[in-house]
């Protein structure tokens, strides 16, 4: 019996649009943590066992995401290791820094607080982001193949600004790229489109043939916000402010954001499942449908 493709090799394959597939993320705690990971990474690493397990629960109940970085290629040391805590939502978006001498200093920090958007002043503000490239090939090794030449070559050009990282999601979309305090996914990055892809966020702006969608909204807003980028070349990262959502009848949606200089912009969309399942994992056990978005209609409006 053939084996399965993998899932990225499937997913370019059959062309999927990248837009609308943003895991959605309010909470975040990003810690050093060297040496091998696991399928999951927090409690399978080399991280205290009983320490893994208290991070782990506590993050699942908060509801926050809890992710181990290290630097390409770096080996284990002893050295005080790097800490992340941030914010990413509409109403606020920020990022703090910490070194730890020990792990169980995290224990201190209220991650439900870090998920309502309150500043723990658990470390400093970052005064630059951060950029991390899902590598966790024991999750899906899709994330390894696309994932780790993607590291390198970022970290080439951008240093200590980048990170590799356990599962931020959307395996079959490797390599992925996550861009914090901003919250903007960007998937299917190899090394020679790394350098332009991050360039331009710093500037502020969206590689859009990258573009999976901001973290701080639904899936239906980012893929409207992508039809609304891709149709108006308004790329700058706060060129489009969410005005509203309405869920209407048979699958149809309208989102409304606000323009620049005035305005306001309607998006039409219909949601559905494409009628090609297919595993969107390299470790799915069945096949499912992933949600499809058709644009209807995008129309001017006077602003509210």
């Amino acid at each position: 019996m053939a084996e399965a493709l993998p899932c990225a090799t499937l997913s370019r394959a059959l062309t999927e649009p990248q837009y609308g597939t943003a895991s959605r993320v309010r909470g975040w705690v990003l810690l050093e943590q060297a040496g091998p990971w696991g399928r999951e990474a927090v409690t399978e690493s080399r991280l205290d066992r009983d320490l893994a397990r208290a991070l782990d629960r506590s993050a699942t109940a908060a509801h926050l995401r809890l992710l181990l970085i290290r630097r390409p290629a770096a080996r284990a040391t002893d050295q005080p290791r790097a800490c992340f805590v941030a914010h990413t939502s509409r109403r606020d978006r920020w990022l703090e820094r910490r070194l730890l001498d020990d792990p169980a200093e995290l224990l201190e920090l209220d991650m439900a607080r870090v998920v309502a958007g309150e500043r723990p002043g658990f470390g400093e503000e970052a005064t630059e982001p951060v950029y991390l490239v899902c590598t966790n090939g024991r999750h899906d090794r899709c994330c390894a193949t696309y994932g780790r030449p993607l590291a390198l070559a970022l970290a080439a050009s951008h240093g200590d600004l980048v990170w590799e990282s356990s599962h931020v999601g959307g395996d079959r979309f490797a390599g992925n790229l996550v861009c914090l305090p901003g919250g903007h996914y960007f998937g299917r990055v190899g090394p020679a489109d790394a350098d332009r892809v991050v360039a331009l966020h710093r500037k502020g702006s969206i590689d859009l043939d990258h573009y999976r969608g901001c973290c701080v909204d639904p899936t239906v807003v980012q893929a409207a916000e992508w039809f609304v980028r891709r149709r108006t070349g308004l790329l700058g990262t706060g060129d489009l402010d969410l005005l509203g959502r309405d869920r209407l009848e048979d699958g149809l949606e309208a989102v409304r954001f606000r323009r620049p200089g005035g305005g306001a912009l309607r998006v039409l969309l219909r949601v559905s499942r494409t009628a090609d399942p297919r595993p969107l994992t390299c470790h799915s056990l069945r096949a499912e449908p992933p949600h499809v978005f058709d644009l209807l209609e995008l129309a001017a409006e006077p602003a509210p």
